[in-house]
């Protein structure tokens, strides 16, 4: 991404934004809201387009790539079809896609699995957690095995102990199949947690990137409050 900006009329919402995201790293944009990341994620996956500057994806345009499907993309609802089993929701970008129905099997039952739920095939979205329906939502968007995986706010659904739980078994998963992945949160510690590295966003601009191990002690005004922020959240967390 190359001088990347995205303006709403007066509202600059991205400015002269560089960034590289390098293959199989973690990048994860964090800032408050409205600060310009779910925009920047939807001009990756040409949901919009760019007021000025350029973006490519492995060498080609974000309308080419989402063309030739070289990303999944996931949203902080699960978006599952409620009439659909959950077998049926991990495998309908592979039946868009034309795979026949024995690879179609194969590939359900390996990403069921590589999230923990094997043996829920058959249930419906309404019969699972908040947490499994999630999880699905990750093995549909891993089923077609893209290059890149784009996710807005993944976690932020779900309950406290739940998105703990959940992002921990992502991590794994994530460390397993070293995909490319691009996250969007406003959650320091789960930036630090699953980050490679950390793009900050305040106001449309891109104030900096990090390494996770570096992020808090950068100096930057930004990241200190995100420090103090997180500090706070630790001793209220002890307290009780």
């Amino acid at each position: 991404m190359q001088g990347l900006s995205r303006h709403y009329g007066p509202v600059v919402a991205l400015d002269q934004l560089d960034l590289t995201v390098q293959a199989g790293e973690l990048v994860a944009l964090l800032g408050p809201s409205g600060c310009g990341k779910t925009t920047l994620l939807r001009i990756i996956a040409d949901l919009e387009r760019p007021t000025a500057g350029t973006i490519l994806i492995n060498g080609i345009t974000s309308e080419q790539a989402r063309l030739q499907r070289h990303y999944g993309y996931i949203f902080q609802a699960p978006a599952l079809y409620p009439w659909r089993t959950i077998e049926r929701n991990v495998a309908l970008p592979l039946e868009i896609m034309g795979f026949d129905a024995n690879e179609r099997r194969k590939r359900v039952e390996r990403y069921l699995k590589l999230v923990n739920l094997s043996g829920f095939e058959r249930k419906f979205p309404w019969q699972l957690s908040g947490g499994m329906q999630q999880r699905a939502s990750i093995a549909r968007a891993l089923s077609f095995d893209p290059e890149l995986l784009l996710m807005d706010e993944p976690f932020g659904a779900l309950d406290p102990l739940t998105r703990s739980e959940v992002r921990k078994e992502f991590q794994a998963l994530q460390q397993r199949l070293g995909k490319t992945i691009v996250i969007v949160t406003h959650d320091t510690s789960e930036a630090l947690l699953l980050g490679s590295r950390i793009a900050l966003f305040e106001a449309g601009e891109l104030r900096g990137i990090y390494l996770p191990g570096k992020f808090l002690s950068s100096g930057e005004p930004v990241a200190a409050a995100y420090a103090e922020q997180l500090r706070r959240l630790e001793e209220f967390e002890r307290d009780q």
